[in-house]
């Protein structure tokens, strides 16, 4: 009988050795000696298919990374540098699926529609840790902003993705330069700066207009 295991495996299979998506379902489940019913009891399409895939290892990921027992004593900055750390780590054992996937996907200024659910995945988790880190302190609690704080790592996973899947260092080393440098420097944008300070002043003097004009300011 399949599973979701077994016709994930075949897809991967058959796309890599055939360099193209199968023709139908009913070809692919010919091809695989199962029935259309059995395929059609777990994915939609081809595609609801490969959302599972690249969803599964984002979840793999956070189950992993979270029974590390220095986890809770992580920041938010040093569990999101976890994750992207792990996330591609794990995904090199699926390096050819997924170069073949993302660059099937048509030119877009969103992201690819496989990456959906794993999109949801991503953000939920940001979500997690931005919250630890506005609670702590860590991260500057910016009116409006701080709710956009999970489009940024969304956008700099979307970026380490792209750099990964092109980088042909030994080992990946340059991707795991890209994420060190990317995400330290998204978390810095998080954090207060000078500029929270300056804002922070201008709201107080806009407060204590009176006590400007007794000062003859």
């Amino acid at each position: 009988m399949a599973t979701i295991e077994s016709i994930q495996s075949a897809y991967i299979d058959y796309v890599l050795t055939q360099g193209e998506q199968p023709k139908s379902v009913y070809v692919f489940a010919k091809h695989n000696e199962i029935t259309e019913e059995e395929f059609y009891r777990f994915f939609g399409s081809f595609e609801a298919l490969e959302q599972n895939i690249w969803a599964e290892i984002a979840t793999k990921t956070i189950t992993e990374i979270k029974t590390q027992e220095i986890w809770l004593q992580y920041s938010s900055r040093e569990k999101a540098l976890s994750f992207f750390y792990s996330f591609f780590e794990l995904l090199k054992g699926s390096r050819s699926f997924a170069i073949y996937s993302i660059n099937r996907q048509p030119k877009s200024l969103s992201h690819p529609r496989v990456l959906d659910t794993l999109k949801v995945i991503v953000e939920n988790f940001a979500d997690d840790v931005i919250k630890q880190g506005l609670e702590t302190g860590e991260l500057a609690d910016r009116r409006f902003l701080s709710k956009r704080y999970k489009d940024g790592l969304w956008m700099q996973f979307g970026f380490v993705l792209n750099f990964w899947i092109n980088d042909n260092s030994a080992g990946f080393e340059k991707t795991d330069e890209a994420i060190e440098k990317g995400v330290n420097v998204t978390f810095d944008l998080f954090q207060r700066s000078p500029i929270d300070n300056l804002l922070e002043y201008g709201k107080f003097l806009a407060k204590n207009g009176k006590f400007k004009e007794r000062m003859g300011v």
